[in-house]
Order: C-alpha cells, then structure tokens, then sequence
C-alpha cells in the first residue's frame, strides 16, 4: 500500500465556488500532520487569483502552502499521476492522465456537490469500477454523520471566538476593504453589519428597504461586481460599501463579524455555516427548479423557524414584496434573537461531526486496502 498523495482537478465553472472548495481541501489536506503532498490543477489562473491575490507571484513549480499548482491547460501537463486522483464535482481528468493513473493503481474519487437530499446518503462512497480496472468511488459532502461532511480546518471555531473577542480586528480588517472611518465608527456603535455576496438576480432591493426600516443604521459589504444593479453608497440610514475581493481567510472574518451574511453556492454557505450568524443563502439556480428541491432538503435539516425557512424560499424565487415583508418581520429584536440562537447552535452541532477532509483521507486509506 503507497503512502497517500493527492491530485485535485478543478475546472472553474461559477467564478470562485468550485475553486474556493478545491482550494480549502488542497491546502487542509497538505497541512495535516502527514504533510501529504497535493497538486491542485485549475483551468482558470485568473479567478483563481481573485481569491487567492498570492498567486500572481508563484514561479511555476513552486508550492503555496504546500500545494504544487498546476495551470490545467490543452494539452495537460504530462505529469505522473499521484496516489489519489480527486475529479471535483465531476470535471474529468484527461484522458492521457487517466491512462497514467491506471499504470500507477491510483485510487480515483468523484467528488460531488453539496447537497442535504435524502439520497445523497445512499449514494456516499459509492463505488463505480472502471472497465480499465481503476477503483472510482463516489464521495458526497453532507449535513449528516452518514456522509463525507463538511470542509473545516482543525480548531477553526476556536480561531474564530478568539478574533472576535478583540474588536480591534474588525476594525482593521474593515480599514483593509476601505470602509470609511465614519461608519467603522458607526458599526462600533451598534449598526448591522451584513455581508452581501449573492448571484446578480438576489432581490438586494428588499434587503435595503427592510434594514432601513429598523431603529439602528446598516452597513453592507457588497464585494466589487456582486449584485450590479445595487448602487453603492448611502441609501438613507444603510450604506452600501463596494470592497475589493478578499483572500480566504479574510472572507471567514467577514462572515465572523457581520450580524448578517448573504452568501451564495457551496463554499460560502459551509463558511456562514462556521460563523454561527443569521445567513441568507442563494442556492446556485438550475434548471426545472432543481435547486429549490435541494434548498427545501437543506431547510428541512435546520432549526430554522418556520418564518426564516418561507424568507430564504422568497429569497431564492426573488419575490421582492414577500422578502421585503419577511425581512422585516425577522430583523427586530424578537425575531433577530431566536434566529441568532438557531444559527450558533447549528454551527456547534456540525463542527461535532468529522470533516471532510478527515474522512476523505481515511476512505481511501480504506480503498487502498481493497
């Protein structure tokens, strides 16, 4: 049995979630104790540098935070393949590459989209044998123990309380993104904080004209490009801040630190998840309504109450008046406190499950045995 090593395959599909995802996994798995090597191949240097501004300065062959990346170009770069080769949310490696893995024995893992649907579990390590005799296995991200979890760094909740317990990291952290001094001071005060990155069509609108409805003022942080129709600057007591894009690490902080998040697709929603805070999430749109079916298993898992669930269903469907009307019912103080509760209880109660990266290492552990 070889010592486990790993390819990641990542084609960039939606600007930065595939990515995003990859990126967390490759650098957890390089950073655990057996130090695994790992080689990340990314189709798109470019948004990728978008979340990740270090790597307009990596030489070609040089690794960031233990990560050989490679530009996955046409034709691939003709590399021997490693242990386990991962195909993210099934982007398929190419064909030469697939040849070399089967002269390798490599153990090969599809590893699929998020999702709380019921038969997600069912289908979770799967496997599918190749005609050319590789071991292929499906690997599911999950809510639940009896799938592959969800990505966490070890002693990530902790790092988290341990920021926000010194307010002046939120200060300097909202100095970095440009927010002007008058309402840093303002949110210092007590304003709501809310971190704004949906897809274009989110009903932003709704989400202004609630919070200027609300007794203190509000700050949004509307990354550059995310929800173009919404203009930035003041818009009564809510002001809307257009901030750079940020690396990783410092999205995490946004989201610790906001009283609200917004997010969209995979990565974000696990990272709102970790900051234990009242979210928002616009689930990735698809065809034939698909991805309401999947919202509605995600909803279904939370200890959402029942007005949040119908609020993040007016949001997703873009439906203005209702979430205008939802939105305002849910910001006051009654209803603010119970959907905060549920939020960081929720937070604790999956962080007590294995991560993904945890149990994907110990899968093909078990697959090389087979």
């Amino acid at each position: 049995m070889s010592r486990l090593s790993f390819d990641i395959f990542c084609r960039v599909v939606d600007n930065f979630g595939d990515i995003g995802v990859c990126w967390r996994l490759a650098r957890q798995l390089a950073g655990m104790p057996e130090q695994y090597a790992v080689r990340l191949w990314v189709d798109d240097l470019n948004s990728f540098a978008r979340i990740e501004p270090r790597l307009g300065g990596v030489i070609p062959g040089a690794l960031l935070d233990g990560v050989d990346i490679v530009h996955w170009t046409a034709p691939a770069p003709d590399l021997a393949p490693h242990a386990v080769v991962i195909e993210a949310f099934a982007c398929n490696p190419p064909p030469p590459f697939i040849a070399r893995m089967r002269q390798r024995d490599s153990v090969w893992i599809n590893l699929e989209y998020l999702s709380a649907e019921r038969w997600v579990a069912s289908c979770h390590a799967m496997p599918s044998k190749q005609a050319n005799g590789l071991r292929k296995a499906f690997f599911f991200p999950g809510f639940t123990p009896d799938t592959g979890g969800l990505l966490r760094e070890p002693g990530l909740l902790s790092r988290r309380d341990a920021w926000l317990a010194d307010p002046l990291c939120r200060t300097r952290l909202l100095r970095k993104i440009g927010v002007p001094d008058a309402h840093i001071a303002s949110l210092g005060e007590g304003a709501r904080q809310v971190l704004l990155f949906s897809y274009p069509d989110a009903p932003a609108d709704s989400l202004i004209d609630a919070l200027a409805a609300q007794v203190e003022p509000a700050v949004i942080l509307a990354p550059a490009g995310v929800c173009p129709g919404l203009s930035r600057g003041q818009h009564g007591p809510v002001y809307v801040h257009d901030m750079p894009f940020v690396d990783q690490a410092d999205f995490d902080r946004l989201l610790w630190s906001s009283d609200l998040n917004c997010v969209r697709g995979e990565d974000s929603l696990v990272r709102a998840l970790w900051a234990g805070k009242p979210l928002l999430w616009h689930i990735y749109p698809q065809d034939d309504d698909a991805h309401m079916a999947k919202l509605d298993a995600w909803l279904a898992l939370s200890p959402f109450p029942p007005s949040i669930s119908a609020l993040m269903t007016a949001w997703n469907r873009g439906e203005r008046d209702q979430c205008r009307t939802l939105l305002k019912q849910a910001l006051p103080p009654a209803a603010w406190a119970p959907w905060r509760t549920a939020c960081a209880s929720w937070s604790r109660q999956l962080s007590q499950q294995q991560d993904l990266a945890s149990a994907l290492t110990r899968f093909c552990l078990e697959l090389q045995k087979s």
